[in-house]
């Protein structure tokens, strides 16, 4: 039999053999490696011990400003030949943190070459939180909190200063001093401070305070024009007043701009034991509740608007009214990234709580007087229907406290396997803990081992996300990696 071949022209055998010796040179040789342009170089980066669903975080930084951040193994090309520095930072995986080795390390890119370079993560000792005290000698620093990525601390002291930290400093003149204008009495006084959200163009920023009559007030001010240490004193304008007779005690006390640019304010039910009046399920009255207003045009003439979405603004209670049924908040927390809100209220006789609601869920009753946490106040009159009960509670026992103190989700940058977990502590018992959230649940409660603090009046954010916690013993103490 004749081979197959025989029946073509004499000359297929030699077209065939040069087509093989094309394909063979044009795929390397099957050699398979990346082979750097003329005049330029690559370098092969491997990250390895990464669990599943885990990315690195590994930077390579070169000549002519070269910058390029890599998650997982890849291949550079094209690079300029010279000297590359590659920087590995730790990344979290749950509550534990993955460790690269080496951290940094310096590579010689030559062309027409490819150089290697290799990072290896591994379970890192478990995190530890200590706290590093960063203020002294304060009468009652009651908040803390900054422009959003300002390095100064704004300190609140409860008699009516706010007192300016920079570059871990305290300055002697106080930003503001309304000390003639409030007192101590009961838990009277400036209780908190938050910036507008443009306050780096307008200078714009408010305050939460009871005047000389025990009222609450609201009022923007403004900074002075020529110091961004001190604030203009004739700059008052009264956004709202909120009556509060009878008793000085139960008057929340924290304002905040949320996600959706409106001002919230945190209102307590008016005092005494047991809410007397009522005030807390009365959504024809300011307290005990949380105020949502649009501060974004005030004048004298118009101080506040009403926000579209507030649930009695068309009938039904003050149009003022977010949400209700709150004893005594202290204080809440929005987490942007999870859109949460996070409501700490503190409790009659023996429970202590944190709520936690979508940030844009309008109209939530949290139970007060009709629930104590998660329990019945009164047995008699318990109707739970329609009613927000908490993530997490904690009884007042040895183990647990007296009064919480609410704090912040953290999203700091200096404790990433912290990231996500809201962090809470105890007037009486000064401990520190946290949980997370998620799927409607809280899980993971940790307690980390921080006593003898003092009593623990609030907790602060600074302009970075870091998160401070502030005692009554006149100091405050950055939460950090001990």
């Amino acid at each position: 039999m004749r081979h197959f071949l025989s029946r073509f022209s004499p000359a297929w055998p030699a077209l065939l053999l040069a087509c093989c010796l094309s394909l063979l040179t044009s795929c390397g040789g099957g050699g398979g490696h990346h082979q750097p342009a003329a005049g330029t170089g690559s370098l092969n980066v491997s990250i390895g011990g990464l669990p599943a669903g885990v990315a690195g975080a590994v930077t390579v930084g070169g000549t002519a400003s070269y910058s390029k951040a890599l998650t997982a193994s890849t291949t550079l090309t094209g690079l300029a030949p010279g000297a590359y520095t590659l920087s590995a930072a730790s990344v979290a995986q749950g509550t534990g943190t993955l460790a690269p080795t080496p951290v940094t390390q310096q590579v010689q890119v030559n062309a027409g070459e490819t150089a290697s370079a290799s990072v290896l993560y591994a379970a890192a000792t478990p995190l530890a939180l200590g706290l590093q005290e960063v203020a002294s000698g304060l009468s009652a620093p009651i908040f803390l909190t900054a422009p959003p990525g300002d390095s100064r601390l704004f300190i609140i002291e409860r008699a009516g200063r706010i007192r300016v930290m920079q570059n871990g400093n305290l300055l002697a003149t106080p930003f503001l001093d309304i000390s003639t204008l409030t007192t101590t009495s009961g838990e009277r006084g400036l209780l908190s401070l938050a910036f507008h959200p443009q306050y780096a163009s307008n200078g714009y920023f408010f305050l939460y305070y009871t005047n000389l009559a025990g009222d609450i007030v609201i009022e923007r001010r403004q900074v002075s024009a020529g110091n961004a240490n001190v604030a203009n004193p004739l700059s008052a304008l009264t956004i709202l007043t909120i009556a509060h007779p009878t008793f000085s005690n139960h008057y929340g006390g924290l304002l905040s701009f949320g996600p959706d640019g409106y001002l919230y304010a945190g209102t307590g039910d008016g005092g005494s034991a047991g809410d007397p009046p009522g005030n807390a399920q009365n959504t024809n009255v300011l307290l005990g509740k949380l105020l949502r207003l649009d501060v974004n045009a005030s004048s004298v003439a118009q101080p506040y608007a009403i926000p579209p979405g507030n649930p009695f603004a068309a009938a039904g209670g003050r149009p003022e009214i977010w949400a209700y049924g709150l004893r005594n908040p202290w204080r809440y927390a929005f987490d942007v990234p999870a859109q949460l809100l996070y409501l700490a209220d503190v409790g009659q006789g023996n429970w202590e709580e944190v709520d936690v609601r979508p940030v844009g869920q309008a109209g939530n009753n949290y139970g007060w007087k009709i629930m104590e946490g998660a329990h019945c106040y009164n047995s008699a009159s318990c109707n739970q229907t329609g009613l927000v009960l908490p993530a997490i509670e904690y009884g007042h026992d040895a183990a647990g406290g007296c009064s919480i103190t609410g704090g912040y989700v953290y999203r700091g940058a200096a404790l990433p396997e912290l990231a996500g977990q809201y962090l809470y502590s105890d007037y009486c018992s000064g401990w520190l803990k946290s949980f997370s959230y998620s799927n409607g649940t809280a899980s993971a409660v940790t307690d980390w081992g921080i006593t003898n603090v003092g009593n623990i009046l609030s907790f602060g954010q600074d302009g970075q996300n870091e998160l401070y916690m502030l005692s009554g013993t006149g100091k405050v103490f950055k939460i950090v990696r001990k």
